[in-house]
């Protein structure tokens, strides 16, 4: 009697010429085998259904790792859009603020010149310095805050229109724009100053045949009875050399 392991050898050795010869053992033995193994449709099959499962997979992983930078982008650009909003108003508050400061700046010097201004016209009223002085310092002032240049003038009336005898008469002109501005700057000026005032510009329109666009006074002490006349003469006055308007 043969053992197991010598039929093993007769069929290892005896298969492949009995499945090679006799058809209906060769389907016996597939069939069988088919009972254990797939066919390579099915293999293929299961392989490419295997293949698409990870395909989907690494859609899926890379559509959530887009969207998840797409949102962290959304974020950082929320954020710095937020910094930037965030900058930009504290910059405004600041430069506001610098305004503030620069505009209370330029008040309270220009309250300061306005003081100094009035002390020195009673100086000069006093004799405690000189008109002329005086005069210097307001025409300063004029230029630096009007941005203009004031031009001193000098005439000898010799005809005597002005006093009513032949002297020497002092015009301050202002030039800006083609049109002629003719100022009188004094500590203090009363009512018949401001007659002469006009009576010297008339002389100088005369003499040079030329109109004068504007009158001005520029004094921080102006007599109460020489104010209607300056209305009534066409002169606009002014107390101080910051609040003339060109």
């Amino acid at each position: 009697m043969l053992t197991t392991q010598e039929v093993k050898e007769i069929i290892l050795k005896e298969l492949p010429g009995i499945l090679e010869n006799d058809p209906e053992i060769h389907r016996f033995i597939l069939n069988i085998s088919r009972r254990h193994f797939a066919d390579k449709a099915v293999t293929e099959d299961r392989f490419d259904r295997i293949l698409e499962e990870m395909r989907q997979d690494r859609e899926r992983e890379t559509r959530k790792w887009e969207a998840n930078q797409k949102e962290q982008r959304f974020k950082w650009d929320e954020k710095q859009e937020e910094d930037r909003l965030k900058w930009e108003e504290q910059n405004r508050k600041w430069e506001d603020n610098q305004q503030t400061i620069n505009e209370m700046l330029k008040e309270i010097r220009a309250l300061a010149r306005k003081h100094d201004t009035t002390l020195g016209a009673l100086g000069a009223r006093w004799g405690m310095n000189t008109e002329q002085s005086f005069r210097a310092a307001l025409k300063g002032i004029l230029e630096e805050f009007a941005g203009v240049e004031v031009i001193n003038v000098l005439e000898f009336d010799d005809e005597g229109v002005v006093f009513g005898r032949p002297d020497q008469i002092e015009l301050d002109l202002i030039i800006k724009n083609g049109a002629l501005i003719i100022a009188e700057i004094k500590s203090s000026i009363s009512k018949s100053e401001m007659y002469i005032f006009e009576k010297k510009v008339r002389y100088y329109e005369n003499r040079h045949q030329r109109r004068a666009d504007k009158m001005i006074v520029i004094s921080p002490m102006i007599a109460p009875n020489a104010i209607p006349v300056a209305e009534k003469l066409g002169i606009t006055l002014y107390t101080a050399a910051e609040d003339v308007k060109i």
